[in-house]
């Protein structure tokens, strides 16, 4: 080191030197146990996906008429609202 730089800034380089040894080591642990888990995960069989409904069940309810207004009120509602 050159003779103008004193112990403290020598003894701070070291231990910046260090930390920064110490946390490449640490990155490299969790990307590799990262990638061992991954690999894993992927061994797995796929989830099952949902099942798509086909057509309607056949299931009917019948309004009344003043839920039948009432629907169609919602409905103009709705639609001044996006215009």
């Amino acid at each position: 080191m050159p003779q103008h730089v004193s112990i403290v800034q020598q003894v701070g380089l070291a231990v910046l030197l260090l930390a920064t040894v110490a946390w490449i080591i640490g990155l490299v642990r969790i990307l590799r146990r990262d990638r061992f888990a991954v690999s894993v995960w992927r061994t797995r069989q796929p989830l099952r996906t949902v099942p798509v409904q086909r057509g309607h069940s056949g299931e009917r309810v019948e309004l009344t008429p003043a839920e039948r207004d009432a629907f169609a009120g919602l409905v103009r509602q709705l639609a001044e609202d996006r215009s």
